[in-house]
């Protein structure tokens, strides 16, 4: 099942109402006489409203039932997985385990909890708009990060996720405010357009389950595995 989501709504609205008075205008040139015109300018502007939606699509995702995996909390391709050194987002103080994921235009855009998960903090970063692909843009573009303590496997761990923005996406949308639970594969947000999106775990006690150049999907790939 595809929808479209809620955090779009403005956007994908908005582009309803134009295609819709479009097909009007092309109503009325079938009806006076200039059916070549109408049906080509009505056509173009269905492709184009679908082609537009369809950066806002919400398919349904099958969350894995195994207690012990973390899923992946955003569609695209693993870019990195390395450790930070000094990464400060209580829980989070310390080293933390970073997989970078990169989103294209032509992804799901919205993002996922990778497990259950009680949010502590949220953090804003003004920054730029370097591409995604920037091996700098971890650093230096605009970002939005929530952390917290997760569940899963019958442990409780430090976990955070980090939306950040890339030279076509401009704004990133997390309604979620700490205090907030979150379960496994629950649509928290999204960023709008190509991106990518963080996930940091701990050094120890997680396997990580997938590696650079893995096409992962939000909430049904297994990103990692908590260790008994």
């Amino acid at each position: 099942m595809m929808t479209l989501t809620r955090y779009g709504f403005r956007e994908w609205g908005l582009a309803a109402l134009v295609t819709v008075a479009v097909l009007g205008c092309c109503w009325w040139l079938i009806r006076n006489h200039h059916p070549a015109w109408g049906w080509s300018i009505g056509s173009i502007a269905v492709l184009l409203f679908l082609g537009f939606a369809a950066f806002f699509r919400n398919p349904h995702r099958t969350i894995p039932a195994a207690a012990e995996v973390l899923v992946s909390p955003a569609d695209g391709v693993v870019r990195d997985i390395g450790v930070v050194e000094d990464f400060d987002f209580p829980p989070f103080s310390g080293r933390a385990r970073r997989i970078g994921i990169f989103l294209s235009v032509l992804n799901v855009h919205v993002n996922r909890a990778p497990a259950d998960f009680a949010v502590e903090s949220k953090y804003y970063r003004e920054g730029e708009y370097l591409d995604a692909r920037n091996p700098e843009c971890a650093k230096r573009n605009e970002a939005m990060t929530i952390a917290g303590t997760a569940s899963a496997g019958g442990r409780k761990f430090p976990l955070a996720v980090r939306q950040i923005s890339g030279a076509i996406a401009r704004r990133i949308v997390c309604p979620v405010e700490p205090g907030r639970v979150l379960r496994r594969g629950e649509v928290y947000g999204m960023i709008k357009f190509g991106s990518r999106t963080e996930l940091y775990l701990p050094l120890e006690g997680i396997d990580i389950n997938v590696k650079v150049g893995d096409r992962v999907y939000g909430g049904e790939t297994v990103m990692a595995t908590v260790k008994e």
